[in-house]
């Protein structure tokens, strides 16, 4: 595996990186019908293009099969092939992100709990929920913080024994 910045985005890695967004998001969005995977789709290879730092874990072949979207200290997204999941290639990723870019926050989807123990895995709390996404939509969204007041705990207000 090879984690990698494209210097371009060439219509073939967005192509390629959507099927890794499509195949996760119908893996860990269970909260989403088709219908509406479907629409954000259509948003999907737009934000790609947008996003300032764009950063993908290839396999040996070349193949993206992860990919993140980093703004400022903000993680934007974070993806992996359904197939390639369990690997630790998100940990990778978030690392790779929190050295080379800073990152520091994250907003999860609430109904998304897999995502937000992934996160809380890696030193990020809960600071603030709001009942809507960014589109208005009715999912609430959790915006998370990794800081090293979160791997203490006091920051929560629960202190570790």
């Amino acid at each position: 595996m090879r984690i990698m910045e494209p210097e371009s985005r060439p219509q073939a890695l967005i192509r390629q990186l959507l099927t890794v967004w499509e195949g996760a998001v119908k893996q860990t969005h269970l909260f989403l019908s088709a219908e509406e995977i479907e629409k954000i789709k259509q948003y999907v290879p737009q934000a790609l293009r947008v996003v300032p730092h764009l950063v993908v874990l290839e396999n040996r072949d070349g193949v993206p099969v992860a990919f993140m979207g980093i703004e400022e200290r903000n993680l934007e997204m974070l993806f992996v092939a359904p197939e390639q999941r369990g690997q630790g290639w998100g940990k990778s990723l978030i690392e790779y992100g929190v050295e080379r870019y800073g990152i520091e926050t994250v907003g999860v989807n609430e109904q998304n709990p897999q995502a937000r123990g992934f996160y809380e895995h890696l030193g990020f709390v809960v600071y603030e929920r709001k009942n809507h996404d960014e589109q208005g939509n009715p999912y609430p969204i959790l915006y998370m913080r990794r800081s090293s007041a979160a791997e203490s705990g006091w920051e929560t207000g629960i202190a570790q024994e």
